[in-house]
């Protein structure tokens, strides 16, 4: 059978799956990457997971994610998810500009989109969900990197590329990592080493700005300053460091992390993007098991890809196609759903995970 979906797991969770299978009790996290439009081809693999694998759960599930993957998380903390998560995709397909949009004009419809579905009562649902908890990613500028003029804030991305390109440690001096974090229950990856991090507990008044700042993509959309309960300062997309999160999600003792991703590829940082030999720790991906859709899968989308932020160049002055061909991708992931639900179910993603190759 030609397969849409693919399973990637690390050396503990392949040993788990191929001996006992996959139950949804064995999660105890789900991570989320950042990638814009990308999301769309996981719109209905998302849905399916939360919706029907983890129903009836009652122990605390850890969402992470950073930019994209924590306003998808945030969706599915709403008390009717599926309203949420509908509203989040018409607003987000639907997002058009004139022209080279400014950084402010991109923060404003972003803004739009977020208020579209997280209303005034987002926050407090999301954090009285009964089990999930949502935790998410951004970065405290600091230096030139603080800064909302264009050079200089590109300079420093230009300094900070270079010394990315030694080491991922150099980002430290423009970046801090913050851990927006639910506070009912302290997640496992709480105490992450490697940047200096800044951990803040989300409130209902602070979550907008935090899940707001999570996205905010530098040169593209303005920074968010000064975040209620946070160090002062300026805050960016949290996938400057976590791209993808190359980060222990979990001990061995506390469970697997689901990773519903949009490529066969962990890219650590933003700044990894082109940097082929740049791959997250094997230990960090132990427990991990990504599943992600097959080039078979993608082949037969629209323009043989997934959606991404190119597209409102590739279609500029069209948006009714982009349009279009946004919400066919979100239309085919009904396909991906379908198989990770068959796969766990029957049993038959023993026989189908694939062991991770980090070497």
């Amino acid at each position: 059978m030609t397969e849409n979906l693919v399973f990637y797991a690390g050396r503990k969770a392949f040993e788990i799956i191929r001996e006992e299978g996959l139950r949804p009790d064995r999660i105890s996290v789900v991570a989320g990457a950042a990638g814009g439009p990308k999301w769309l081809v996981l719109r209905h693999l998302d849905r399916v997971i939360f919706s029907d694998w983890f129903k009836g759960r009652e122990l605390p599930l850890f969402l992470i994610g950073s930019s994209i993957g924590a306003w998808r998380f945030a969706g599915q903390c709403m008390a009717d998810p599926k309203a949420s998560l509908s509203d989040f995709e018409s607003a987000y397909i639907h997002q058009a500009y004139a022209g080279k949009p400014s950084p402010e004009a991109v923060s404003r419809e972003s803004a739009r989109i977020q208020q579209a579905f997280l209303k005034n009562r987002g926050p407090r649902e999301i954090l009285d969900h009964p089990y999930l908890r949502l935790n998410f990613m951004a970065v405290r500028s600091k230096g030139p990197a603080a800064s909302d003029r264009r050079f200089l804030l590109a300079t420093a991305l230009l300094i900070a590329a270079l010394g990315n390109l030694i080491s991922r440690s150099f980002l430290k001096v423009f970046f801090e990592r913050t851990l927006f974090y639910d506070s009912r229950s302290v997640p496992p990856f709480f105490h992450i080493t490697g940047f200096p991090i800044h951990q803040v507990p989300l409130t209902p008044e602070n979550l907008p700005l935090a899940l707001l700042a999570s996205g905010s993509i530098p040169l593209v959309m303005s920074g968010v300053r000064d975040i209620p309960e946070s160090p002062s300062g300026i805050y960016r997309d949290g996938g400057v460091i976590d791209y993808h999160m190359d980060i222990p999600f979990s001990s061995e003792s506390e469970g697997l992390t689901l990773f519903p991703h949009y490529m066969e590829r962990i890219i650590p940082g933003w700044l990894d993007k082109k940097l082929s030999w740049r791959k997250p720790g094997a230990r960090n991906m132990a427990n991990v098991l990504m599943m992600a859709p097959s080039r078979h899968f993608i082949d037969r989308l629209p323009y043989h890809k997934i959606p991404d932020r190119n597209d409102f160049y590739r279609f500029e002055g069209k948006d009714s196609q982009r349009f279009a061909y946004w919400s066919t991708v979100a239309r085919a992931s009904q396909v991906l759903a379908d198989e990770f639900m068959e796969a766990v179910l029957s049993g038959n993603i023993r026989n189908r995970v694939r062991s991770w190759d980090f070497e």
